[in-house]
């Protein structure tokens, strides 16, 4: 099996990765995992732009419509889709009704922008805390859901993720990565154009945060 990782993501988890003797991993495009796939007889597994994936990361949305079936909205991360996807999608056949938010910091606003423009937008690569959404444009595969599943997108800046963060770990006791905080940040800023006492089911997408990151923004 052969996973692709960006380069900036948490050294944690790819030094982990290699004591366990886990997967091969191309830190290039997908044109350097397709040769390494190609000599060493590996599978890719992409970390989107993939309907099984899409699939597979929208049973979060399942998961929590099981243990709360009666939601008015359903906020997650929104980078290259896949996560975004496969929850609007499971939203949209559970409740027809449901608002389904996807949530970017504003200086990773790829998404937002090609909702806008109606099709794919590129930017410059962003310079934002929540290193799992930075990317630059939607996928290819995505794009259409979420064009078709989403009731918007909602901006929330880098202070309000590390105060998301801070948020989740002191009063929650809940460790998550600033991506996986981004819909939180949402919430707790008041971003959401919802009435007051809706309930909001939110996506906390992962804990995958460097220590040194999570004990800044801890002492802040």
């Amino acid at each position: 099996m052969l996973h692709r990782w960006r380069h900036e993501g948490p050294r944690f988890v790819l030094d982990g990765r290699g004591r366990a003797g886990g997967p091969i991993g191309a830190r290039g495009d997908f044109s350097e995992a397709r040769t390494i796939a190609a000599e060493t007889s590996r599978v890719i597994v992409p970390p989107y732009d993939d309907f099984a994936i899409m699939a597979g990361q929208g049973t979060a949305a399942l998961e929590l419509f099981q243990d709360v079936p009666s939601l008015d909205a359903l906020v997650a991360p929104v980078g290259g889709g896949g996560l975004m996807a496969g929850c609007a999608t499971v939203a949209r056949a559970l409740i027809p009704g449901i608002q389904v938010f996807g949530v970017e910091t504003d200086t990773a606003n790829d998404t937002l922008l090609s909702l806008r423009k109606g099709e794919r937008v590129t930017i410059p690569p962003p310079p934002t805390i929540a290193d799992g959404i930075r990317l630059t444009t939607p996928g290819a595969l995505t794009f259409p859901i979420l064009k078709e599943r989403l009731t918007d997108v909602v901006l929330v800046s880098d202070d309000e993720v590390r105060a998301a963060v801070r948020f989740l770990a002191l009063r929650a006791h809940v460790v998550a990565e600033p991506t996986g905080a981004v819909g939180a940040a949402a919430v707790l800023s008041g971003r959401l154009p919802l009435p007051r006492g809706a309930r909001v089911g939110v996506v906390l997408s992962g804990g995958n945060v460097d220590p040194e990151l999570l004990i800044d923004i801890l002492k802040a």
